[in-house]
């Protein structure tokens, strides 16, 4: 009997930049997984579909719609999406995981590859993330305050 291959795990990979898109593509598919790439959030949008892609990798300067945008329109659509937001200006901005919605933020820099590999390894072996209700840290808030009268 005969082993069933597995299809690798398909990334969407979201960047204007042509450059940094072909590198990261490249980077991505020689550690295994399948990389489909688009040149804008419009793009990616029309690519994107709920169950069809493992992880989202996105940049966040991009004309028309910024890869923050991006992120609140994939949650709309997927809740539990696993993406990671990249930018040159994640310290000067102060770009990071709550207020960008992203489960990874990572600075554009000489070190960029190895967060990227690391950082893809992690998420795409880790379960599925929950990403709380916006109402839901109100909620335990009263509950404690409750518990304290």
């Amino acid at each position: 009997m005969k082993a069933m291959m597995l299809a690798s795990p398909k990334i969407l990979l979201v960047d204007d930049n042509r450059d940094g898109l072909v590198v990261r593509k490249l980077l991505l598919e020689e550690i295994g997984f399948s990389v489909v790439t688009a040149g804008s959030g419009e793009e990616a949008l029309r690519l994107f579909s709920p169950g069809t892609y493992g992880l989202v990798v996105t940049d966040y300067r991009m004309p028309q719609m910024n890869g923050t945008e991006l992120i609140g329109h994939i949650r709309q659509m997927e809740p539990q999406a696993r993406i990671i937001l990249l930018s040159g200006f994640v310290e000067p901005l102060g770009l990071n995981e709550q207020n960008t919605g992203a489960n990874a933020v990572i600075t554009k820099n000489a070190r960029e590859a190895t967060h990227l590999v690391r950082c893809v390894k992690r998420l795409m072996n880790a379960p599925a993330p929950r990403k709380p209700m916006a109402n839901e840290g109100q909620s335990r808030s009263r509950v404690r305050g409750n518990l304290a009268n």
